[in-house]
This record gives C-alpha cells, sequence and structure tokens, in this order.
C-alpha cells in the first residue's frame, strides 16, 4: 500500500522558508511600484489606503496560491513569517536605495521642467495679467451702467388708511377722511 507523506522533512521546511523569504522580496518589490507612484503623483489619505488594500487584498490572493503550489496546499505560519522577513529586508536595503534613486530623478526630471517651461509660464502669466486688466475695467463700465439704469417699477403697495400715503397719492381718494365723516355722521 502506497501512503502518500503527510508531512515536511526540516530540510522541505526549510526550503519553503527560503522561498517564502525570497518571495517576501518579491512582493517588497511589488509595493515599491506602489511608492514609486505615489511619488510620482502625490495622494491624499484615501488613495493610499485604497492602494494599501489592492496591495493587502494581492498578498491574501497570494498566499494561499503559495500553499497550494509549493506546500501540498498546506498554510504554514512561517510561510507569512518568512514573506514578512523577506519583505522588511528588501525595504530596509533595496527599497530604500530604489526611493532615494526616484527621488532624485523626479527631483531632476521637475527641475528640467521647471527650467524649460518657466518662460512659458510666466508669458502666460504676463498675457492674464493684461486680460485681466482689460475685462476687469469693461466689466466696471458694465456695472456703473447698470448701476445708473433706472427701474421703473411702481413702489410697493401700501394700505389705504396710512395718511401720510394718501397724501402722496392725489388721485386716490382719501379713505381716512371719508372713515372719519361717515363716524361724525353716525353719531
Amino acid at each position: 500500500m502506497n501512503v502518500p507523506e503527510t508531512f515536511f522533512t526540516v530540510h522541505e521546511e526549510l526550503i519553503l522558508f527560503g522561498l517564502s523569504c525570497l518571495f517576501g522580496v518579491i512582493i517588497g518589490s511589488c509595493y515599491d511600484v506602489f511608492r514609486a507612484v505615489r511619488l510620482i503623483f502625490p495622494h491624499n489619505f484615501a488613495l493610499v489606503l485604497i492602494e494599501d488594500v489592492l496591495f493587502l487584498i494581492g498578498y491574501c490572493i497570494f498566499l494561499p496560491a503559495f500553499a497550494s503550489v509549493a506546500a501540498r496546499g498546506e498554510l504554514r505560519a512561517y510561510f507569512v513569517i518568512g514573506n514578512a522577513l523577506g519583505f522588511i529586508i528588501y525595504i530596509l536595503t533595496v527599497g530604500s536605495v530604489v526611493m532615494r534613486t526616484l527621488e532624485k530623478l523626479m527631483r531632476l526630471i521637475k527641475g528640467v521642467f521647471h527650467v524649460v517651461f518657466y518662460p512659458i509660464k510666466r508669458t502666460f502669466a504676463f498675457l492674464r495679467k493684461k486680460a485681466a486688466a482689460k475685462f476687469v475695467g469693461s466689466s466696471k463700465v458694465l456695472v456703473n451702467s447698470v448701476k445708473n439704469v433706472k427701474i421703473l417699477l411702481l413702489k410697493p403697495p401700501h394700505l389705504m388708511y396710512n395718511k401720510i400715503e394718501n397724501k402722496k397719492r392725489k388721485n386716490v381718494k382719501n379713505v381716512a377722511e371719508k372713515k372719519k365723516k361717515s363716524e361724525k355722521r353716525s353719531l
């Protein structure tokens, strides 16, 4: 009878731990891609959070795939420890060198763009200033002409028993006087 092997030897476990450390380095280089994108295109907190969640989802897919291919589907804690160890070693050594190099390269590229586009930027700033002065001057003329237009609407109607208003309106009969006359007659 042929019984399948149900355990790993120490030698096989050391090989799996070494492979998990090696894959931790590869995972660290994948994370450097995210860090490079963040360096090139500045992100806010929400985008960084989304990228980190995507990275963790990718790792959650990788870990069982590694276990099923390399370890007959057996997931061991030292796989995660080996991945973390390889990741940390990569980030602290090669990853830091890569990021410093990318930062210097980005500063150089930004400097070149600044030198190349500075005259264009100054030209557009000058044109914008001249155009703004022209438009502001013309808008002041327009606003002043609108302010000088008298609106030929009647004042809001007032109640008829207001004596002062009745005196101003000569074409309206004085209701207050009529009311007094009618009160005198009733007495």
